[in-house]
């Protein structure tokens, strides 16, 4: 239920508190104040939870005597490293403020600093803004370290899959490094995402605003942070699945199902931001081998894509299939490398030989490693290990590639049990790839999750953020979001996230890092 709380001054009204100053004065010393009436300020309004779909949010309408811009802080619980704030550049006598970052079942404090075009500030004032309870899906975060004077700024964006007594888990939401959700979404009584599942993210767009896929509608969404929808783009024969990515010219990259088919989960289309129309797709059962069983004998989701990447270097995109490798292809669907086992790559579909596109181990000094065990993936070398049902890959500034190695299935066997973050240095033009980064392997099963999951690069402090979403350890059901110093490997922030409940035994599809505020 929206809330509102209305102000009005109104500067007409001096002449009638003045008028009765003079009767008050004889009556009571105490009323003898003249209440102040603001010389900028003309109304207020504030509206709690504007849209009906963030209950952590607020819209301040205000109206001035002159144009202004003005700064806004919310108090935080826990000192200056709970504060949020924002300033707004743009200079208006018609002000709407979003306050985003309250916290739920208390009384917030709200600062605006009014100033004029000279930057000389006119008037600060301050508002109390009143919570409902979060919802109780919201889940138990236990913040196990946080050198808050180390870690990137911001708050950390969860695509969550807990719930409470509802199925339909449609709550992603943002907490500090002190634990407390700052905001989130509530999307059960919307006309057409009410059955919206977060297994994509959101994540944020160039622009500020979060975008994600939807399955069951078939479009993909642009929303902003009350979770008012900005805009959407129809998959045109297609249904989207697991992750769409923003590439730098506004395109989508969208993994999808094509409609119809007689598998799933193997296409990925391109959709024009401008036209809204599918301007490429990539087949890949034309690109790749779908009768490869070596990690999965399901000959309708034989591969299982479940993530894309765009490298700018060269103009290609990168494929996670879950139970087939990484896998570069151009623009027109063909294959520049594949990262994975080497073990019974065949024909694609379109007839081209496969095992010259494998990528060749390299060790730490460089020499190839020519073990058949190491390359087919039955063992591990001390330098080297292939990524087994991996997520979320990435392209760092370096151009390397990092992505989630869950290690399901490892070595065909899963007898050594780890998840971990892990980058790669990979040679188009020998072929090879060698091992440069890795962490999580020495956290064992405490960070291991067979499914989901997720890794960033936080670019501003050269930490990662290494995410396993749907851990199951010491009969507990938890994620992690860990940020860890990629020099020294020290973590500078660990946060526990326990679900009152978790569809399928996953807490989140992933965690990002990024400013409340866009």
């Amino acid at each position: 239920m929206n809330v509102i709380y209305k102000f009005s001054l109104i500067l007409i009204s001096l002449f009638v508190l003045n008028a009765c100053k003079n009767d008050d004065d004889e009556q009571n010393s105490e009323e003898q104040e003249v209440p102040i009436v603001s010389d900028i300020i003309l109304s207020e309004e504030v509206i709690l939870n504007p849209t009906g779909y963030a209950p952590l949010s607020a819209l301040l309408k205000i109206q001035t005597s002159k144009e202004v811009r003005v700064d806004l802080i919310i108090q935080g619980k826990n000192g200056e490293n709970s504060i949020i704030s924002k300033s707004f550049t743009d200079l208006k006598n018609e002000l709407n403020i979003p306050v985003h970052g309250l916290y739920g079942d208390f009384n917030n404090t709200v600062i605006l600093t009014f100033f004029d075009e000279s930057d000389e500030e006119l008037e600060t004032r301050t508002y109390e803004i009143q919570t409902e309870p979060l919802t109780t899906a919201m889940p138990q975060i236990n913040i196990e370290k946080a050198e808050r004077d180390q870690m990137q700024e911001g708050v950390t964006l969860v695509s969550y899959y807990g719930y409470s007594g509802n199925t339909t888990p449609q709550y992603p939401f943002m907490f500090d490094s002190y634990g407390d959700v700052r905001w989130y979404l509530e999307y059960k009584d919307h006309p057409e995402l009410n059955e919206l599942k977060y297994d994509n993210g959101p994540e944020r767009l160039a622009n500020g605003n979060l975008y994600f896929g939807a399955s069951d509608t078939g479009f993909i969404y642009e929303v902003d942070l009350f979770g008012t929808v900005v805009n959407s783009w129809e998959m045109q024969g297609y249904t989207f699945h697991h992750e769409v990515h923003e590439k730098p010219n506004g395109n989508f990259l969208v993994c999808a199902n094509r409609n119809n088919a007689i598998t799933i989960e193997d296409y990925i289309v391109e959709i024009d931001r401008t036209s809204k129309q599918i301007i490429n797709v990539w087949d890949l059962n034309q690109s790749l081998d779908n009768t490869r069983k070596t990690l999965t004998d399901n000959e309708e989701d034989w591969i299982h894509v479940n993530a894309v990447a765009y490298d700018d270097t060269d103009d290609t995109i990168i494929v996670s299939g879950r139970t087939q490798g990484l896998i570069k292809l151009t623009n027109d669907n063909e294959v520049v490398w594949i990262m994975g086992s080497h073990k019974d790559w065949d024909t694609s579909g379109n007839g081209t030989t496969l095992s010259p596109y494998l990528l060749q181990p390299l060790d730490a000094s460089g020499s190839q490693i020519m073990d058949q065990g190491v390359m087919d993936g039955t063992i591990n070398h001390s330098d080297f290990e292939w990524n087994w049902y991996q997520h979320a890959p990435l392209v760092l500034p370096s151009g390397n590639i990092m992505l989630f190695d869950n290690g399901f299935n490892r070595n065909f066997e899963s007898l050594d049990v780890y998840s971990r973050a892990v980058e790669f240095e990979i040679d188009a033009i020998s072929n090879t790839i060698q091992q440069k980064w890795e962490y999580g392997k020495e956290r064992g099963q405490e960070t291991y999750s067979r499914a989901v999951s997720d890794v960033d690069y936080l670019e501003g402090s050269d930490h990662i953020l290494y995410s396993p979403g749907g851990v199951i350890y010491n009969g507990m059901v938890y994620g992690k979001s860990i940020e860890v110093d990629r020099s020294s490997k020290t973590v500078i922030f660990e946060a526990t996230i326990i679900a009152p409940q978790a569809l399928f035994n996953i807490t989140f599809h992933r965690t990002e890092r990024l400013s409340l505020y866009p």
